[in-house]
């Protein structure tokens, strides 16, 4: 595990370096309750997948990052968009990267994408929002009820090191009363990128709704949607999801392998 300052935020990350030269550089953002450690294996096998240099990191507050010093609004995703993927990004002396998001993240890269359409090269989406749809609130109901009932706070807490804060963060922003009118459906006709959305027929947090809306307001949008997946598909499907995103980023940086 590195670490690297950025905003005066120390975030832990780790960088797999390319395996072949010309290779655009892979960002893997992790979702709400996620964090470099969360995704296991799965960063090592897409950089494998697609020979590119890839960086995954911890977002302030999650895992071992530093924590925000600020309590949460319902523009966190916004702020992480628009200031601390960039401060990131230059931190790094990263340009042009392909952005693969899952979840929170997915929103994020999106929210990215549409705010500054000439920095990414494409974008990759698993499980996205865009908008609040009682089926999300239904499914972050149900991991309140298991949070307070099951051993999920120990389980979680060997990833963060304030999982409380971890949760309370993503469960009680997204049921608050301020967070229902949530949407970033104005980002999405501002992108100018390639843009691969997946979604599992089983997501537990959303309908196809999520990933439809993207490509009626994205031309070209390419949708993968799975069958016996659910709110995450690198987990549930992933042998098609690291097919998927190979040939996504073959197509995106013009080059097959």
């Amino acid at each position: 595990m590195k670490h690297i300052i950025v905003n005066g935020l120390r975030l832990e990350y780790r960088d797999y370096p390319a395996a072949a030269e010309g290779r655009p550089t892979l960002l893997l953002l992790h979702e709400g309750l996620g964090c470099v450690s969360m995704w296991r294996h799965f960063p090592e096998k897409l950089a494998a997948a697609t020979g590119c240099r890839l960086i995954v990191w911890s977002r302030a507050g999650y895992g071992g990052s530093s924590p925000w010093p600020e309590a949460r609004t319902p523009r966190y995703m916004h702020r992480e968009a628009e200031e601390a993927l960039l401060a990131l990004l230059d931190a790094l002396h990263i340009e042009r990267p392909i952005l693969i998001g899952h979840s929170d993240g997915g929103s994020i890269a999106l929210i990215f994408a549409g705010a500054f359409p000439e920095v990414p090269r494409g974008v990759a989406v698993m499980a996205p929002h865009e908008f609040v749809e009682e089926e999300t609130l239904a499914g972050i109901r149900a991991a309140r009820d298991v949070w307070a009932t099951t051993d999920m706070p120990h389980k979680l807490g060997r990833y963060h090191a304030d999982v409380q804060r971890v949760f309370s963060d993503w469960n009680d922003t997204w049921l608050s009363p301020a967070f229902r009118d949530w949407n970033i459906e104005d980002y999405l006709p501002k992108i100018r990128c390639p843009v691969l959305a997946v979604q599992g027929e089983d997501d537990e947090y959303a309908t196809m709704r999520q990933i439809e809306a993207i490509a009626e307001q994205v031309p070209g949008t390419e949708l993968l949607k799975l069958a016996q997946c659910g709110h995450s598909p690198h987990k549930d499907q992933e042998a098609a999801v690291l097919a998927a995103l190979a040939a996504f980023v073959d197509r995106v940086s013009g080059s097959c392998r």
